[in-house]
């Protein structure tokens, strides 16, 4: 038998390995971002949801009048009718309604200001998460893990810090500030019950975000998406529960939906820490690194705070929009909400591409490949825009719909009758939409904050 002498045997070169498709990439990192950012739309769709169905008038005026039917005082009644004397009270179901119409209207509008407020909350946690991300990028691309990991640890401690200046400066003015949004009677005070449970917890939605940041630097798009789940998995119910008093929890009614929320991002940011002081994808909380260093708190800083204000400059001019909008009345200011939820469908998707973008522009960059960092970002524009583009369509042929799912009581029509043309008129502008959310985080994972700025 013939031998061979490895000796005499000539390696044989490794092919190359070849290059994903930069769509492909795009992809692989915007479409976990996306599902988590649909998992959040879709706990905020069952909080509008729940809002108009949980004390719907008819069905409370019918329950009325069936037990006044029972007692023989109702009969056939209807409003106006002059009745005798032993059924002077037959009016009170339709009484009730009146007022059941006008709270449920009014826990509408509140829930849009509380809405508005909410992205505020978002806009803020931009002074730790665009930093975040951008710098864990860099250090990740330039092969600095060190770096990578001390920047992560500094930004979950500015997060926290953050996170508790918020909630002492929001709880101390949200009264104030309800009012200045020309929010008022029930409505208003239906807005601050709602929001001071989210305010009061808000230091664990900014580690929460924080920590998300981080690993999205480091490439690690799955495990903000899973953590996400888990928040929305035990949002949905808790809400619910809360709401409504199903098992042991009481009936919170309206605040109950917001105190579910709040809880769930407790458990949210809780979980990124554990998952941090374990270990994932390179990074790592240690104890000695949470020390503030204050060129490292500046380095995100300087990142982060253009950005921030760049968010936080358009939601202030949002929430001028927004006392022009109560000003109107508690049905545009509930129409107006619906119409906000159902466009989220197509911002939440520009959001999900601008994030590929920043992390792909930013790992480029670092790796000294300016060519594919252009590259990335332009792909990740026509994959979003068109995403965002079919959104549009879908928003004017059903807007009707789309509507008629919060407002399942007819006299909640009113705010159907304003709403449609709110959602419809909205679909034209979402090409352009696109352009500015996804060039900005483009720009942004590049290091240049200070041009969108200008820009916004």
């Amino acid at each position: 038998m013939k031998t061979i002498n490895p000796t005499a045997v000539q390696a044989v070169p490794a092919a190359p390995a070849v290059p994903r498709p930069t769509w492909r990439v795009v992809l692989a990192l915007a479409l976990p971002v996306l599902a988590q950012q649909f998992l959040i739309l879709t706990v905020n769709l069952s909080d509008r949801f729940l809002t108009g169905r949980f004390a719907s008038p008819t069905e409370r005026v019918e329950a009325v009048g069936h037990r006044l039917t029972a007692l023989g005082l109702l009969g056939a009644a209807t409003p106006g009718t002059a009745l005798p004397a032993r059924v002077v009270g037959a009016e009170i179901p339709w009484e009730m309604g009146r007022q059941e119409t006008e709270r449920q209207v009014s826990y509408q509008a509140a829930q849009t200001t509380a809405g508005y407020l909410a992205w505020f909350i978002s806009s803020y946690t931009v002074l730790v998460s665009v930093g975040s991300t951008a710098l864990v990028a860099r250090f990740t691309g330039a092969g600095d893990r060190a770096a990578a990991v001390y920047a992560a640890n500094q930004a979950i401690l500015l997060a926290a810090g953050l996170g508790l200046a918020g909630t002492v400066a929001g709880l101390a003015g949200l009264e104030v500030l309800i009012a200045a949004l020309q929010l008022h009677g029930p409505a208003g005070e239906f807005a601050v019950a709602y929001l001071r449970p989210l305010l009061a917890l808000l230091a664990f939605q900014v580690i929460e975000s924080g920590g998300i940041a981080c690993l999205v630097g480091a490439g690690d798009t799955r495990t903000g998406l899973y953590v996400m789940t888990g928040v929305a998995l035990v949002n949905l119910p808790l809400a619910w529960a809360l709401c409504l008093g199903l098992g042991p929890l009481p009936p919170l009614g309206f605040v109950g939906i917001a105190l579910g929320t709040a809880l769930s991002h407790v458990l949210g940011g809780l979980t990124i820490l554990a998952i941090l002081a374990r270990g994932r994808s390179g990074l790592r909380l240690h104890a000695r690194l949470l020390w503030p260093n204050a060129d490292l708190l500046r380095r995100l800083l300087r990142v982060s705070v253009p950005a921030g204000i760049d968010s936080l400059s358009l939601v202030i001019g949002q929430l001028w929009f927004l006392s022009i909008v109560n000003r109107l009345g508690d049905v545009a200011g509930g129409a107006h909400g619906i119409a906000l939820q159902w466009e989220a469908l197509a911002y939440l998707s520009g959001s999900a591409f601008g994030t590929a973008a920043m992390t792909l522009v930013g790992q480029n960059l670092g790796a000294g490949r300016p060519d594919r960092a252009a590259r990335s970002g332009w792909t990740a524009f026509a994959l979003g825009c068109g995403v965002m583009s079919f959104m549009g369509v879908v928003f004017y042929v059903l807007a009707y719909p789309m509507f008629a799912l919060f407002c399942p009581d007819p006299a909640q029509r009113p705010v159907i009758d304003a709403g449609v043309p709110v959602l419809q008129l909205v679909a034209f502008a979402m090409p352009a939409l696109a352009c500015s959310m996804i060039f900005t985080s483009a720009l942004r994972g590049g290091g240049d904050t200070r041009v969108p700025v200008l820009f916004t």
